[in-house]
């Protein structure tokens, strides 16, 4: 098992090297660096001014050596104006250059500066992160349960009438995408056309504090999509667990048909289940994009959005970086839970 978790680690800091250079190199291609002079510069900079404005902030360095600044393996640079000043990326305003350090990148916690909130870029991650961890927490809350409620009824007696009204309402549900079933929510419950004003239609107040009527449309929304595909895999394993020998026998003996699913049935189902559900949580950065600016929740999607939208192209590489660990580090754990739950892949 240890040797197993240290080559999933080993893959994971190759995948996160190779993800978040291609990401450096698509925001760092000269369009944007062009953009961002003029937007924090002048719009009216000449070619040459715009070189000489990304020259003295380091971003016409080669790629290589500017993702290795970034990462904080390569010393950071250095600038000398013509007055004597001199200034680079660890020399913080006020800070003599020989007092700097030479190493400032995301592994010593510098993170860079964000152009359009003018804070570190490290601190507004983890202020907008903490508010999309309450959304996914809530979510999962919600999703999870319901999901696989709905799929193991489904695939406890396959071909029913109860299956096929579940099994419609779960693909129904996967079909619609959050703007459309979030603009619906709005409509129905939240605004004053159809006169159902039971929901905040915005969740901007949730920020500072949740309640039930700021929270449970956005909530809902993610839900729904996430919830029948969820449904559909535990029908499906449900399914196929219903259909073996053993609960076969167990029939022939006498087991109750609840005792069959309960205690024989369910367990091995929500095997395949459980690798999905993990997934859900990396699914769910990519679904607040969408939900946080539709239902202005000012989390991590709708910093992304806003990163992505002004050019920040720090904060957007910070992002990143938060967006790719997530994404690994739930593989990681569903690769080590899987082999948990199933023993025949723990014994081979």
């Amino acid at each position: 098992m240890a040797l197993f978790i240290l080559r999933r680690i080993g893959f994971m800091l190759l995948t996160a090297l190779c993800l978040t250079f291609v990401v450096f190199w698509l925001t760092n291609l000269p369009p944007n660096l062009e953009k961002l002079a003029k937007t924090q510069g002048n719009v009216r900079m000449s070619d040459e001014q715009v070189l000489d404005w990304l020259g003295a902030r380091g971003y016409t360095q080669p790629l290589p050596v500017k993702y290795g600044e970034w990462l904080g393996i390569l010393p950071g640079w250095t600038h000398e104006a013509g007055d004597g000043t001199v200034t680079g990326r660890c020399i913080a305003s006020g800070t003599p250059p020989d007092e700097a350090a030479r190493y400032c990148g995301v592994l010593q916690g510098d993170w860079g500066y964000s152009t359009v909130f003018r804070e570190p870029a490290a601190d507004i991650i983890g202020k907008r992160l903490w508010l999309t961890a309450k959304l996914m927490f809530w979510v999962m809350v919600v999703m999870v349960p319901s999901a696989l409620v709905i799929g193991v009824l489904a695939g406890m007696r396959e071909g029913s009438r109860l299956d096929r009204v579940l099994s419609t309402i779960s693909i129904a549900s996967t079909a619609t995408p959050e703007y459309v079933s979030g603009v619906i929510l709005i409509t129905v419950f939240a605004s004053s056309a159809v006169g159902l004003k039971w929901f905040n239609g915005t969740a901007t107040g949730a920020m500072d504090q949740i309640t039930f009527a700021n929270f449970t449309l956005p909530v809902v929304t993610i839900a729904l999509y996430g919830m029948g595909y969820v449904a559909r895999m535990t029908r499906a394993s449900m399914a196929e667990v219903m259909t073996a020998q053993y609960i076969r026998t167990a029939r022939l003996k006498g087991v109750s048909f609840r005792n069959i699913v309960l205690k024989h049935a369910l367990r091995n189902a929500l095997i395949a289940p459980f690798t999905v559900i993990m997934l859900q949580i990396p699914w769910l950065l990519n679904g607040v994009v969408i939900v946080e600016t539709l239902f202005n929740y000012k989390g991590f999607g709708w910093t992304l959005v806003q990163a992505a939208g002004n050019n920040d192209i720090e904060l957007l590489l910070g992002c990143s970086v938060v967006a790719v660990f997530v994404v690994l580090v739930t593989q990681l754990i569903s690769d080590i839970g899987y082999v948990f739950l199933n023993p025949r892949i723990r014994i081979s």
